[in-house]
Formats: C-alpha cells, structure tokens, sequence
C-alpha cells in the first residue's frame, strides 16, 4: 500500500456492506471519511473504529439523494482538507411495485442516490487519483445490473448504469495506477429486501463477505466482482438466456401482492 495517502471515503456507512468496507479499510491503515444519513451509527462507528485500529475517521451525516447533496459533500471535505484515494460508493436503496403505481419523488430521489451521486464523487475524486498515479475506485451495482427487471424497474436501471459506468472507467485508467471496480453482489443478508418492499426466498450470503470480495478484487483491480458461485451462474444465466424469458421469469417472481413504500438500505 502506498503510504503517501490514506483515506477512504465510504457512502452508505453506517450498516450493512458500506459499514464491513469501512471496518477493511480501516484494518489497512485508512483513515475514514463516513457518510450516511444515520448520524448517531455513523458516530459509534467512528468511536470503535478509532479505538481499534488508532486511525481517524471523519463523519459526515447527510442525505445523498437531495438535490445538490453530492457537491456539499465534496466542497465540506475539501474544507476539511481531505484527500481521498479510496473512494467507495456503496448508498442506494431500491423500490419495488408497479413502476405506473410508485410514488414518483421516490423514484426520483432513487436515480439521484443510485446514479447521480455515485456519478458527481466519481468525477470529483478520479481525475485527482489519476494525477496521483495512485487511487481505488469501488462502486457497488448487483446482479441486477445485468438484465431487465420487472416491478423493480427503475432499481435494475439505476445498477446496470453502475456496471456500464465502470467498466468503461475502468478501461479509460488502464495503465494510470489507479483500479476501478464494480461489485455486483446477489441477495445479501442487509435490510434491503425488507426496506425495497420485495423479500426474495432466497438463500443471502452475509454482508461481510461480500465486503470482503469487493475489497479483495478492487484491490486486485478486477473490473467486475460478482461474489459467490451461485450469483456467479445467476450472472452467465441472465447473459446466455433470451431477453423476452429473462423479463417473463422475473415479471413472474418479483409481481407483488401489494405494493409497498421503499426505503434507503
């Protein structure tokens, strides 16, 4: 690891696979930059974080999915004078339902968080990384990424523009010292499910592993991490099956009794 700089920068922190990447991180040396919505975890984490591995973790508690939320992020931490060289966009939430019948600022607030976001630290913080010959960029889609998905429309959308972005990130640095990678995690034993208003009766591998492929591989500068063989066949299914019987397979297992209102992961 290079000494020089030591700071990543974690959105979606405070539980779940945002908080087992900031516990890795911080085990390598890293100061921590935490943002999350959840204030008061942010503010635990930071206690046990800097007890353990006697680094610093600076919090920043905010909602990512506000207009304009990316950029006073990014202008706090320059006042702080901060420098990241690990950046990992982790925050997003998923809706479930209907796209006709979901509320409308949701889905909004959704692209904002999923793709705007992700999109606005990505530009901030890559150019500064490739001057620097030096720099980690992961960005966590899902299996989603790879296909359509019914009744989680605009979700699927949102990850498959996580994917596509940083494959194409990751070729355009090749070469520069820096390593782009997309973590496509399957079910995952998170909230998330419970949170997006859709419970898939599947088995889910648990937060910190998949965490832990992620670091693993971004560090090793693969460009796309799926963990897990089971979510690795789901991936070379989705891509080998016809279209139309991916989308009827999906529009089938994920059609819900009722709709329900999503919430952040």
């Amino acid at each position: 690891m290079d000494d020089l700089s030591k700071t990543a920068l974690i959105t979606g922190a405070s539980m779940g696979i945002g908080l087992d990447l900031a516990v890795l991180a911080a085990r390598d040396g890293y100061d921590c930059i935490l943002i999350s919505r959840n204030e008061p975890r942010l503010h635990e984490l930071k206690k046990v974080l800097e007890k353990r591995y006697r680094i610093q973790v600076h919090v920043f508690a905010m909602d990512l999915s506000e207009h304009g939320a990316a950029k006073r992020l990014t202008h706090a931490i320059e006042e702080a004078g901060l420098t990241v060289d690990f950046l990992i966009n982790n925050a997003g939430f998923g809706t479930a339902g209907a796209f006709a019948d979901l509320d409308a600022e949701t889905e909004a607030e959704e692209v904002r968080l999923n793709v705007n976001a992700l999109t606005e630290l990505t530009k901030a913080y890559l150019p500064e990384m490739v001057a620097r010959n030096h720099g980690y960029v992961l960005n966590v889609a899902s299996v989603a990424a790879f296909q359509p998905g019914p009744y989680m429309a605009v979700y699927y959308a949102t990850k498959a523009y996580v994917l596509s972005l940083t494959e194409a990130l990751h070729a355009e640095v090749k070469g520069t010292g820096v390593h782009v990678s997309v973590l496509c995690p399957g079910p995952t034993d998170t909230d998330f499910f419970n949170r997006a208003g859709s419970e898939l009766m599947m088995s889910k591998m648990p937060s910190h592993l998949v965490a832990f492929f992620g670091y693993k591989g971004v560090m090793q500068n693969k460009r796309v991490i799926v963990p897990g063989l089971s979510n690795q066949l789901l991936v070379g299914f989705a891509k080998l099956m016809p279209r139309a019987l991916s989308l009827e397979i999906l529009r089938r297992v994920q059609k819900p009794g009722e709709t329900a209102t999503p919430e952040t992961t």
